[in-house]
């Protein structure tokens, strides 16, 4: 499926608002609620939507620390590889991993509620993870930037 001008709002307005109705988004596209109904249910059909989710408040929760945690495995093996994907899976702490290029075999993005929780969660689940040589932990000072999406995906339609 190629995209168009109009595929491209839609997507660019469910990105900022999941729960526009359909006669919302049809308004502010310049469509009618069917049409607009339709190609959602197309972009959904080929993929281009993969789910709908809430944003939470996570400070609301107690989550008000983010630890950025780079780790080096002692062997780069597949085997090493597999077994920390399996049990870094299971950290509820954490909540992205990224396989890394260069010095860091993984970047890990983890919540806490304070320093003293992490220190918790670094005891309890990072130093449980197999085949670890090093882990090395940066504390986010103040978030800058929170996008879902780059805004260069939709080209002119973002404002």
């Amino acid at each position: 499926m190629a995209l168009d001008r109009k595929d491209l709002a839609i997507l660019a307005e469910l990105t900022t608002n999941a729960r526009a109705s359909h006669t919302e988004l049809a308004n502010k596209i310049g469509l009618s609620s069917t049409a607009l109904a339709r190609r959602q249910k197309a972009l959904e059909d080929d993929g281009y939507i993969q789910a709908y989710q809430a944003a939470l408040d996570l400070a609301r929760f107690g989550l008000t620390t983010t630890v950025l945690v780079r780790i080096a495995l002692e062997s780069q093996s597949d085997e090493a590889l597999k077994a920390f994907e399996a049990e870094v899976t299971k950290c509820p702490s954490v909540v992205r991993c990224f396989l890394m290029s260069g010095t860091d075999d993984y970047i890990l993005i983890v919540l806490a509620r304070d320093i003293q929780d992490f220190e918790r969660i670094h005891r309890t689940e990072l130093s449980r993870l197999p085949r670890v040589a090093r882990v090395q932990s940066s504390f986010a000072l103040r978030e800058i930037v929170n996008r879902a999406v780059p805004t260069v995906v939709f080209g002119e339609t973002k404002r």
